[in-house]
């Protein structure tokens, strides 16, 4: 699929491993934003993406300054629980772009006030959670992405 997922300054090895399988396994560009809160040569990114970590096409950037100058991402999406917006309501599109942030902190600070109309929840009518694992948001939303480019015949 003609997407990319981004996780800002990731810091559990064990799901950006399970993540960039997901990636291999769609066929989604994934891209890190430092700092990260573990060296790639980790052995357990490799024991979680397995023999798939060789087929994913990945980047690690510096700041997310030079994402954006690299990149040039065309659209947004940020997936966030610090939003009502259900990221039912993004209609996906060739080119997009998926935020995701840490499984600490989340986004940084900052970007709730910058990108706040491209924010997008999972809901979550569970009333004892504060949000999902990492690894499991991204691999909803980005299921939801493939489930739409699949409708319309372009997965």
């Amino acid at each position: 699929m003609d997407l990319d997922v981004v996780l800002v300054a990731p810091e559990i090895p064990q799901n950006t491993g399970t993540i960039g399988r997901l990636c291999v396994c769609l066929d989604v560009r994934l891209h890190l934003i430092e700092p990260l809160g573990f060296e790639l040569t980790e052995q357990r990114i490799r024991r979680a993406g397995l023999d798939y970590w060789q087929h994913l096409s990945w980047k690690v950037h510096p700041s997310w300054e030079a994402f954006l100058a690299d990149v040039e991402p065309a659209r947004l999406m940020f997936s966030s629980t610090k939003t009502t917006r259900s990221y039912f309501d993004w209609e996906f599109k060739p080119g997009d772009t998926v935020v995701f942030g840490n499984e600490g902190s989340g986004l940084p600070e900052s970007f709730y006030e910058a990108y706040e109309n491209q924010l997008y929840a999972i809901p979550m009518p569970g009333a004892h959670a504060r949000s999902h694992n990492l690894a499991n948001a991204v691999s909803i939303v980005m299921y939801e992405a493939y489930r739409q480019f699949s409708v319309a015949g372009i997965a």
